[in-house]
């Protein structure tokens, strides 16, 4: 089992490591010109190509997405709680709460743990949860979003042409799916990367907070997934993913956006920076449990 769950987070470790140690030795690397690359041309192919090729059930689809929306409410819902217990402004502690990194970190564990039905699956929660980000997010942090904006997304776009694969039953052209396939390979890989050189970037400061509320999140996130999970009756494997994704430590983008708006830069780094080390140690435990009840 040891070897097992080592096979699935070490190419997530050592990648991320990688982007990491890059950007600690000096080398430049164009962050925003690849976070852009990913986004617009990367993840939309990697969403089209994962759903195209995976006999996805429209019902695991819909769930995966349900169970998203329920678990992002409730996660809000703790984040409004702990900014008065904790006597934190709740625009920046409730985004981190809401928006986990099931991007850069999600996306890739949840293929190595579950295969490529447990990659769709996760592809379903990290549209859904995208959709989100990209405008209830981006309001949040002070940035309008417009209808016309969200409709431009790349992302939500790739989303609009796989439903009907998803629903219909349709297939991509051969030369249209090898190529999305091609270009989404690039995806997690240059995610990772990104990943750890937006860490390698990130100054901790409010050391204390950030871990106390960094465990919380990825805790809670993981018993809030269960429980959701447990309620809707998912099939395992469905479960299992909720579960990992919903365990997920704080998006990136939730520093980026606090960087634009100048609101608590440092205090949301922190919380970055702590739940992604603290995941390290908590995922195990997560895959060590899930993993032998869906193979």
């Amino acid at each position: 089992m040891l070897a097992e769950l080592f096979a699935v987070l070490a190419p997530v470790i050592i990648v991320a490591g990688i982007g990491y140690a890059w950007a600690r030795s000096g080398q430049h690397y164009p962050t925003e010109f690849i976070a852009r690359l990913v986004l617009t041309i990367g993840t939309p192919s990697l969403v089209l190509a994962t759903l195209s090729r995976t006999d996805l059930d429209p019902k695991a689809f819909t769930s995966m997405a349900l169970g998203c929306l329920l678990v992002t409410g409730c996660m809000g819902l703790f984040g409004v709680l702990f900014s008065r217990l904790f006597r934190q402004q709740w625009k920046v502690l409730v985004p981190a709460f809401l928006f986990p990194n099931t991007g850069n970190m999600g996306l890739p564990i949840s293929l190595y743990a579950f295969g490529e039905h447990g990659l769709a699956l996760a592809v379903a929660f990290f549209l859904t949860l995208s959709i989100m980000q990209f405008s209830v997010g981006i309001a949040l942090s002070g940035n309008a979003a417009s209808f016309r904006d969200l409709l431009r997304n790349p992302i939500l776009i790739s989303l609009l042409l796989a439903l009907p694969m998803i629903f219909l039953d349709l297939q991509l052209p051969r030369w249209l799916a090898n190529t999305v396939g091609l270009v989404g390979g690039m995806t997690i890989p240059l995610m990772l990367l990104t990943l750890g050189v937006s860490l390698a970037s990130i100054r901790l400061h409010h050391l204390g907070a950030g871990l106390v509320l960094g465990a919380l999140r990825i805790v809670l996130g993981a018993a809030v997934g269960w429980g959701i999970g447990a309620a809707m009756n998912l099939e395992p494997l469905t479960h299992a993913v909720l579960v990992v994704q919903s365990a997920m430590p704080v998006a990136v983008f939730n520093y980026l956006f606090a960087v634009r708006a100048n609101r608590s830069p440092e205090q949301v780094a922190s919380l970055v920076m702590c739940s992604t080390l603290l995941a390290i140690g908590w995922l195990p435990l997560i895959l060590a449990w899930w993993m032998p009840r869906v193979t």
